[in-house]
């Protein structure tokens, strides 16, 4: 008798990186270590990130995306409130429309200095903010297969989760600029197709034998096995700005890996795709985001971003939805696609307003939407931003 191959937990976690903003100049401060100081900021357990002016938060990982939700609304709560006891708010955007990278601190601290030592100036350019999705998946062979083939997705999730137009005070024409600073560091983008587990780890051997790494914490792909816990961590989102979009985010990858591992255990699988033809699509996402069109490579034509999104949902994943209870969660991208992700919404105040710190105030708002009331400065006057 053929014994039943065990599924992974699918258990779910979210990382995500805030911008801390003085709210009367709307810009970036180095506000971490006034905010950590508060209870707020224990409960949320905050923790430094690159610069000064970031914050990161992190779920425990959660059984459900109902019990991920109710987290998450809970963290940025409880740094939105930290925040607020000194003078300061948050914003949640792969960058900030107009702040100076040159004029922001980096964190004190021996990793990051590690970081900068190795990495020069482009550690110290590194001011974006991302979203980090993990999904358990405990069987490492499974987690490189389900890497390889949730590879061809990548695309799709940062057309969803665009949130970087703005850099130095310039409209950059990207919808995902943060993807293209990020870029410029080694071992990042999407990675090649692995021969299995023993593949990934001979690389990872080699790497550190080379002092080319110390770990596999400096492998910075899209998607990556976690170095220290038994997940698929998926890094290549912008970080989102409404916490839906966020779990919608979430919830979208646990069934890619739930609909991966069905695959899987009914002897069939998905179809893997060459790094560069992902590649390419990853372009087109960080260039025009959902207002662009995707490839299919199966059909080898171009079609509308929103269109392959929607076949994502509605043909690939729609199996599973019910299975995991997430369905109003994963059609919270029917919402994104219909009002613009964060940057197409930031870009269309912009053009309503000609003012830059206009957009941050509209981050601000909706950063705390469903969450709590936001901070936000005085009214705007003088000369604008932009």
């Amino acid at each position: 008798m053929t014994a039943v191959q065990k599924g992974p937990s699918l258990t779910v976690g979210i990382e995500e990186e805030y911008q801390i903003i003085d709210p009367v100049t709307r810009d970036l401060t180095p506000g971490f270590d006034a905010l950590v100081q508060s209870a707020a900021a224990a409960a949320a357990d905050v923790k430094a990130e690159l610069h000064r002016c970031q914050v990161e938060i992190g779920t425990r990982p959660c059984g459900s995306i109902a019990e991920l939700r109710q987290e998450l609304v809970t963290l940025r709560g409880l740094v939105i409130n930290a925040a607020r006891e000194h003078g300061l708010t948050i914003a949640a955007a792969g960058t900030h429309p107009f702040s100076n990278w040159m004029q922001q601190e980096m964190t004190p601290k021996e990793r990051y200095l590690g970081v900068r030592a190795e990495l020069q100036d482009l550690a110290h350019r590194l001011l974006i903010f991302g979203t980090h999705v993990h999904v358990a998946v405990e069987d490492p062979e499974f987690r490189i297969d389900c890497l390889n083939a949730a590879r061809y997705i990548l695309p799709h999730l940062l057309c969803l989760s665009t949130s970087s137009p703005f850099w130095f005070g310039r409209n950059t024409g990207l919808l995902s600029y943060r993807s293209i600073v990020f870029k410029n560091f080694p071992r990042t983008g999407v990675p090649r197709v692995l021969n299995g587990h023993a593949d990934y780890a001979d690389l990872v051997d080699t790497l550190v034998r080379t002092h080319s790494i110390p770990d596999a914490s400096k492998i910075w792909w899209d998607v990556r096995p976690h170095h220290a816990y038994p997940t698929l961590e998926f890094r290549v989102c912008d970080v989102n700005t409404r916490v839906d979009e966020a779990v919608c985010i979430a919830a979208i990858l646990q069934a890619v890996v739930a609909k991966m591992w069905k695959l899987r255990r009914d002897n069939m699988t998905f179809r893997v795709y060459a790094s560069d033809l992902i590649e390419e699509n990853k372009w087109r996402a960080v260039r025009w985001g959902l207002g662009g069109k995707l490839i299919d490579f199966g059909k080898k034509t171009e079609l509308p971003a929103s269109e392959l999104i929607r076949e994502l949902i509605e043909w690939f994943l729609d199996d599973v939805l019910d299975e995991l209870g997430t369905r109003p969660y994963v059609e919270q991208a029917y919402r994104i696609m219909a009002e613009g992700s964060s940057a197409q919404r930031q870009l269309a105040t912009f053009a309503r307003t000609g003012d830059l710190r206009a957009v941050v105030d509209q981050l601000i708002r909706e950063t705390a939407e469903g969450v709590c009331e936001p901070l936000l400065g005085p009214p705007l006057t003088g000369t604008a931003i932009g």
